[in-house]
């Protein structure tokens, strides 16, 4: 039905894989400081962490369930059986075929704390969504919450690691010895997060004032459904950033740019990471290679664009676009320009611009008109911006063709006929495409801009009955 048919479950699982493959590989092999603590049973997972708010993170292998808590489950009241499992639409853009999905989910909130539950979702996702280029592409996600009634108020490990709570996620703090590390059991997130119409990535939020977090990836190798999923706590203001660092990861297939000194020096060919490479930067303008084309750039995380060595957690051997970035330390909270365009790619290998509830695949009469709906993209407000207009990163422009020819005069029209469009019943058929450009200075890769490219083309039949 569309030109460029969208392969959403199957890009994300390539994404996981390579992804789980590196944080595996940097969970085996991380220094002392980093190696996971206790002798935890079962099956494992690959997480990070950010033992300071403003600071680099870490990986470590944690457990994917949680410990069962201590005293025997009390039988639901009617009212939390009643709450426990309701979805909500926070932000829902379009059908979630077009849409990168978010589901929220709280952990630590009693069937009395829903209402906080979905304030703390609400100014979480407002925090993240502050950040560019999520700022700009709110369009192409829809936010679901999930509400997942606990027995107690907050979590285990809060205040300290004595501190047990029985909540319907199971998370804690003082993961595998670690005391920001919270983790959460994967089994019962994704049990909840199925209740949403759809998930793409999985945000829990903690009921706690204090700071901590962490980012699973890779999951879709499990048979989830969903890639990442991201923990953080609600009432800290520098947890959020722990999500959008994590969305990085699984969105934008970015590798982390911090390192470890007990890493040494980078010995191996050159790393499939789209933000790492063994080239300086002489060498990525002469081979044209990865981020070549931003070289010299003034960039939004400070400086200037360039390959400055460290990266992928070797302090030698790789380099990195930038200085610093969110993907090096979260007392930056800027995307580098490569980064950017990463994300923006992610973005539309998950959701598409355009939307029509024509059915693509049915002839149309020269009569039929035909609506389309554009993501609503750039910062325009809660009122849908015209297409091709310049707001935030996001540059939409909209245009219609016959048979391959543009038909100027319609452009940034949402509604047309093909006869408008000079279609007549002419005994042939022919075919009317609308075509969602993202323009956006923000891309220079040209597959980057085949990607933020949405197609939807109908034939026109011959015979010019309306349907």
């Amino acid at each position: 039905m569309r030109i460029r048919p969208r392969t959403r479950r199957t890009a994300g699982v390539a994404a996981g894989l390579a992804l789980a493959g590196l944080l595996a590989a940097t969970a085996t092999t991380a220094p002392a400081s980093a190696a996971p603590g206790g002798t935890d049973p079962g099956r494992r997972l690959a997480a990070e962490y950010f033992p300071d708010p403003g600071g680099p993170g870490r990986t470590v292998e944690v457990p994917a369930t949680a410990p069962a808590p201590k005293r025997a489950a009390a039988a639901p009241s009617a009212a939390e059986a009643a709450a426990d499992g309701t979805v909500g639409e926070q932000a829902v853009t379009g059908p979630s075929d077009d849409r990168l999905d978010v589901v929220i989910i709280g952990d630590g909130y009693t069937a009395d704390q829903q209402d906080d539950f979905h304030a703390d979702a609400t100014a979480k996702w407002a925090d993240i969504t502050a950040l560019e280029p999520y700022k700009s592409y709110q369009g192409l996600f829809n936010v679901w919450t999930v509400d997942a009634v606990s027995r107690d108020s907050g979590i285990s490990g809060d205040p300290g690691a004595g501190t047990v709570k029985d909540t319907a996620l199971g998370s804690y703090f003082w993961c595998s010895d670690i005391e920001r590390l919270i983790c959460t059991d994967i089994d019962k997130v994704a049990a909840y997060a199925a209740k949403a119409p759809a998930a793409d990535l999985v945000v829990v939020i903690a009921n706690s004032t204090k700071y901590g977090g962490a980012g699973y990836s890779g999951l879709q190798a499990e048979g989830h459904p969903f890639n990442g999923v991201s923990t953080l706590s609600s009432d800290h203001p520098s947890s959020s950033l722990i999500a959008a660092h994590e969305i990085g990861h699984s969105v934008g297939l970015l590798d982390d740019e911090y390192t470890y000194d007990a890493y040494g020096t980078w010995t191996g060919g050159e790393p499939g990471g789209i933000n790492s490479t063994t080239y300086t930067a002489a060498r990525l303008a002469e081979k044209r290679a990865k981020w070549y084309r931003w070289l010299g750039q003034a960039d939004p995380a400070g400086g200037t664009v360039g390959a400055y060595e460290g990266s992928a957690y070797y302090p030698f051997g790789l380099y990195r676009p930038t200085g610093s970035s969110i993907m090096r330390e979260l007392s930056n909270t800027e995307f580098n320009l490569p980064g950017r365009e990463a994300m923006i790619a992610g973005f539309y290998r998950a959701g598409n611009a355009l939307s029509s509830a024509v059915d693509t695949g049915t002839a149309v009469g020269p009569g039929r008109r035909i609506a389309v709906t554009p993501a609503r993209l750039g910062t325009a407000g809660p009122r849908p911006h015209r297409p091709g207009a310049a707001t935030g990163l996001a540059r939409t422009d909209l245009r219609w063709y016959v048979d391959g020819v543009e038909r100027v005069f319609a452009r940034g029209r949402t509604s047309v006929t093909p006869a408008s469009l000079g279609v007549r019943p002419d005994g042939r058929a022919h075919e009317v495409t609308a075509e969602a450009v993202d323009r956006t200075d923000a891309i220079r890769d040209p597959a980057v801009r085949a990607l933020a490219t949405d197609t939807l083309t109908w034939t026109v039949r011959a015979s010019g009955h309306r349907r």
